[in-house]
C-alpha cells in the first residue's frame, strides 16, 4: 500500500522524539505492508526538506507547494517551488487551497497565495505536468470555481483529507477530481464522511494518513500518527464499499501509481 499524504518533515519524527526518526517510521510502515509514501510540503522551505528525504529513501516521494495555513509565512520563493517540482522525486504540486475553519491566516492572504501558486503551476504546465494536491476545509463552494478557472482538468486534482458529506462529494465529482481519505473516515462520529465515501467511484479514490495528525481507530488519540496506520483507513473504505480488504488495497495501489506516477 501507499500512504499518499504525510508530513515526514515535521518535528514529530525528529530522532529525539521518535525512536529511529524517519528511518524508524519507514521501517515500521514497511512491516505493516506500506511500501511507499509521499511527504507533502507546506512552504518553500519545507519542500526542500521533503525532497531531501525523498532523495534519501527510495520508498518516499514528495510534493512542492504552499499550504493555505502557511500562506502568511512569506515571502514565498516560487523559484524554489518550481525547482523542487521539476525534480523526478517530486510527484505533485501542493498542498494548496483554502481553509475557512480557522480565522488565521486572513482570507485575503490565503487567496493571494493561492492565486500566485496557481499562476505558477499554469505557467509551467507544459514542462511540469504533475497532479495537484488540494487542501479544502469548509471551502468547496469557493475553491472549486477558482480551480475550474485555471483550465486545468479536474482529473489532475485530488482533494486530500476529505471531511465533507454527500453534498460536498457531489461537488467534487462534478468537477471531475479525485478524493483521498484519512483516519477521519474511521471515526465513530464521521458518519457523513462514510456516506460520502460510498459515492466515490473506486477509480478515483486514494487513502492517506496526513501524519502526524488524525491517527485512525483503533489507535485514535496516539501521537504522532504514522504511515503504517494507513491500512486502517483502507479497511474502513473497503467496508463502506462492501468489498474485501485485499481487493480494496489492490485498487488503491493501482490508483496511487496511476495518479502520482509512482511504483
Amino acid at each position: 500500500m501507499f500512504d499518499t499524504h504525510c508530513h515526514l518533515t515535521f518535528d514529530a519524527y525528529d530522532p529525539a522524539k521518535r525512536d529511529g526518526g524517519v528511518a524508524g517510521v519507514l521501517r515500521d510502515a514497511a512491516a505493516a505492508g506500506v511500501r511507499g509514501c509521499i511527504t507533502i510540503s507546506t512552504t518553500s522551505v519545507s519542500c526542500q526538506e521533503a525532497l531531501a528525504i525523498a532523495e534519501q529513501y527510495d520508498t518516499v516521494w514528495c510534493s512542492s507547494g504552499v499550504h493555505p495555513l502557511h500562506s502568511d509565512e512569506g515571502p514565498h520563493d516560487w523559484e524554489v517551488i518550481v525547482r523542487v517540482a521539476r525534480h523526478p522525486r517530486c510527484v505533485a504540486w501542493g498542498e494548496l487551497g483554502l481553509d475557512n475553519h480557522y480565522k488565521e491566516p486572513e482570507k485575503s492572504i490565503q487567496l493571494a497565495t493561492l492565486d500566485e501558486q496557481l499562476n505558477v503551476i499554469v505557467e509551467h504546465r507544459a514542462d511540469i505536468d504533475k497532479p495537484i494536491v488540494i487542501h479544502c476545509r469548509e471551502a468547496f463552494d469557493e475553491l472549486i470555481p477558482i480551480l475550474k478557472d485555471t483550465g486545468i482538468p479536474g482529473e489532475r486534482f485530488v482533494f486530500h483529507c476529505f471531511t465533507g458529506g454527500p453534498k460536498e462529494m457531489e461537488q467534487v465529482l462534478g468537477f471531475g477530481a479525485w478524493v483521498s481519505f484519512t483516519g477521519v473516515l474511521t471515526y465513530r462520529n464521521a458518519k457523513e464522511v462514510r456516506e460520502a465515501a460510498k459515492l466515490m467511484p473506486l477509480d478515483r479514490v486514494m487513502v492517506e494518513t496526513d501524519a502526524p495528525f488524525l491517527t485512525p481507530d483503533p489507535h485514535r488519540g496516539q501521537w504522532p500518527n504514522e504511515p503504517k496506520h494507513v491500512v486502517h483507513v483502507a479497511k474502513t473504505l473497503a467496508e463502506a464499499h462492501g468489498i474485501g480488504r485485499q481487493e480494496m488495497e489492490r485498487i488503491l495501489d493501482a490508483n496511487a501509481i496511476r495518479f502520482f506516477g509512482i511504483g
